[in-house]
């Protein structure tokens, strides 16, 4: 291997454990923090079973999509996409094009609308899918 390929892994590995630290460090302080809001709780409401309350879902921001817009990008990427695509293709190209943040939440989120949309056109005969590499992934494009 050559040295500059061995210092740009060194400094990539840097970077990914300090990402990983501060997550650790993110998730230390969400601990805590719900561990005083259990206890705060306890003392206010002590008949109240704390373990009932379910954590609530991501939920994206309401202006990421108005009512069929979803839909309509999905189409409209496939319509000029030149072979078949995968879920996570099409949302990461509509993360680009309508100027989101490219988290992995907001990939993960977004490729989830992606799948229920395509999976949705799927049943009314607009979009087919076809089983990807080893199996792994469904690869679609519009129905002819």
């Amino acid at each position: 291997m050559t040295n500059y390929m061995v210092e740009g892994l060194a400094k990539k590995r840097a970077e990914v454990a300090g990402e990983l630290e501060r997550a650790q460090e993110l998730l230390g302080k969400l601990a805590k923090d719900l561990e005083h809001i259990d206890a705060t709780l306890r003392i206010i409401a002590p008949d109240l079973a704390i373990e009932t309350i379910k954590p609530k879902a991501f939920r994206p921001p309401a202006d990421w999509s108005k009512r069929g817009q979803m839909t309509r990008m999905v189409l409209d990427i496939l319509r000029t996409a030149r072979q078949p695509m995968t879920t996570r293709e099409i949302a990461e190209r509509m993360v680009v094009e309508r100027g989101i943040a490219a988290t992995p939440d907001t990939l993960n989120s977004m490729g989830r609308r992606v799948a229920c949309a395509l999976r949705r056109q799927r049943e009314l005969g607009h979009a087919t899918s076809t089983e990807g590499e080893a199996g792994f992934w469904q690869l679609w494009t519009l129905a002819r």
